[in-house]
């Protein structure tokens, strides 16, 4: 467990240092070319119900994301996180303005007094947020589970993907289990299959 801890702060401090030689704006260039690259998946562009995060702190923003989702009219669903137990409840939205409240932690949620519920088993494609991830699908998260626990319990059909620069890929994530992977992880520079 300490192995896996001490190679998880490694992963992270690399990514960290990689991301720290690069300039707002070519950080912001290169998110541009992340974001067309999704809009240009076929998968992303087929699917049905789309869920997608709102960002915390070092983690790839999704805001345009979800205003040009909502415009193409993608049916969005997005987390409402719980401290009881961790828990992600998943809500539909249809308007990023009047559809989202400030929740834990300070991360926009849907409101779920307006937004309608929806089951785990309606989701086509999972946008799931990291900080580092490798080839073979591995990622790296703050830590707090929430999307470890997501990924388990996503349908089989479900395609999960992450959006991260091409500097937050690593050679190797040490992981418990291989079923907390994501399929695909798409970069600035390329898109990776999960191996």
């Amino acid at each position: 467990m300490n192995e896996i801890k001490n190679t998880k702060n490694s992963n992270l401090s690399t990514v960290a240092e990689r991301l720290d030689k690069f300039t707002k704006e070519e950080l912001a260039q290169k998110h541009e070319i992340i974001e067309s690259r999704l809009f240009e998946f076929a998968n992303f562009m087929e699917s049905q119900m789309v869920f997608l995060y709102t960002p915390v702190n070092g983690e790839i923003s999704t805001e345009n994301i979800i205003k040009k989702a909502l415009q193409i009219e993608k049916q969005l669903v997005l987390p409402a996180l719980t401290t009881t137990k961790n828990v992600i409840s998943l809500y539909k939205i249809t308007n990023y303005n009047k559809d989202l409240v400030t929740g834990v932690n300070d991360i926009l949620e849907p409101d779920i007094k307006k937004c309608k519920k929806i089951p785990l088993e309606d989701i086509d494609i999972a946008i799931i947020p990291g900080l580092a991830f490798d080839d073979k699908g591995g990622r790296v998260g703050f830590g707090n589970n929430y999307y470890r626990r997501l990924i388990s319990k996503l349908p089989e059909t479900c395609r999960k993907i992450s959006l991260a620069y091409e500097e937050q890929v690593v050679d190797q994530i040490q992981m418990e289990s291989r079923k907390y992977t994501v399929d695909i992880i798409i970069t600035d520079k390329r898109i990776i299959y999960k191996i």
